[in-house]
């Protein structure tokens, strides 16, 4: 979504009776009238921008119109680029899976897991198969087992209706704090040398 000036209150859209208006140079003027801080900014040949309109009385300021347009929409790109979605990736199974299939959605479970995405298993039960729910348990404890390297079982719903749910996400990374030895303070490579004393 970009802004454009008819989102953003400049000039003879600011409608407030009176406002806290800042100069160019960020020096306070004081609350005056929208008026009087439209003369100045026309005075020096720039805009009066609402930068706060929630505030009483708004604060305004004589800048670029352009130029705060083309930041505002920097920094909600940047800020876009900075959030990351966490997409939920179904797996569907039921009992009767053959070895192949089951082999592929692991491996496109993993995928997912890998790419920081969580993972919803589904093993469901087709007719009379619901009298075999260890099965579909047996199942869901192996696939949980397959992905224990790299997956935790974040939430398990169990057995709802007629299907077995669990969701899956990444284990976070653990940091390593790295240790140096208090007797040495110069690090020792393998391959070199001993030193010799004489």
């Amino acid at each position: 979504m970009s802004l454009s000036p008819q989102k953003v209150r400049a000039n003879e859209r600011i409608r407030a009776a009176q406002i806290r208006l800042i100069g160019a140079a960020g020096e306070q003027f004081g609350i005056v009238t929208p008026q009087e801080g439209l003369q100045r900014a026309q005075e020096a040949g720039l805009d009066l921008v609402e930068v706060a309109g929630t505030t009483v009385p708004p604060v305004c300021r004589i800048m670029d119109l352009g130029k705060y347009l083309y930041t505002l929409g920097r920094k909600e790109k940047e800020s876009r680029k900075k959030q990351k979605t966490i997409d939920i990736k179904e797996v569907k199974m039921t009992t009767k899976i053959d070895e192949n299939d089951y082999q592929t959605k692991l491996r496109n479970a993993r995928r997912f897991i890998e790419r920081g995405d969580k993972v919803k298993l589904v093993v469901f039960f087709r007719g009379r198969e619901i009298v075999y729910v260890d099965k579909g348990r047996k199942l869901v404890a192996r696939f949980v087992q397959d992905l224990a390297d790299i997956a935790m079982v974040e939430r398990n719903d169990g057995l709802e209706g007629k299907a077995i749910m669990l969701y899956l996400s990444k284990i976070a990374p653990v940091k390593k704090k790295e240790v140096v030895p208090a007797s040495s303070t110069v690090p020792v490579s393998p391959s070199a040398p001993p030193a010799k004393t004489e």
